[in-house]
């Protein structure tokens, strides 16, 4: 069965890369240029796609874990880190945070995870993936997934509460 045009798969599932990214990073720019570096890279190797071994969607955040890899490891120094790399002083200023397209709000509760917390969350929530889907990328098991993204999203509520109760006060 012959693949579906790739103007299509871009079309389905630009978003949920571009999901990943911003859950995971603190700058828009940076999440734009690995959301279309991980669209040239899967260009390149769709001819070599294999639906049996995953979905399009899967295989694509693969490639966008992977560019996050080489981004961190490559951009070790500079102000626009992973989230959990990030130190208070060199966030952007809280008007600034929601040109991610997250929640400042919820930026911070993201702040409350670990790097694996905040991953699954990311390929959870960013990315749109299944728990059998972030079980097969990640090797974990998938009753290991449910918790830890049941534990973040908890930790993630209580933080998030606690902002609200904050502001209200």
């Amino acid at each position: 069965m012959p693949h579906p045009d790739f103007s299509i798969v871009y079309d389905e599932h630009v978003w949920h890369v571009y999901g990943f990214f911003a859950y995971r990073l603190r700058s828009r720019a940076d999440a734009e240029d690995l959301t279309q570096m991980t669209f040239e890279r899967a260009l390149r190797a769709y001819a070599r796609y294999d639906a049996s071994l995953a979905s399009v969607q899967t295989w694509l955040i693969a490639i966008a874990r992977n560019l996050l890899i080489d981004h961190v490891r490559s951009d070790r120094g500079a102000a626009q880190r992973a989230v959990d790399e990030v130190p208070e002083s060199l966030l952007p200023a809280a008007e600034d945070r929601h040109r991610i397209g997250l929640d400042p709000v919820l930026e911070r509760a993201l702040t409350t995870l670990s790097d694996r917390e905040r991953e699954l969350i990311a390929m959870r929530f960013g990315g749109d993936l299944t728990g059998p889907e972030i079980a097969a990328l990640t090797g974990l098991t998938l009753a290991n997934v449910q918790q830890l993204l049941s534990r973040s999203l908890r930790r993630m509520r209580a933080s998030m509460e606690a902002a609200h109760a904050a502001e209200v006060r």
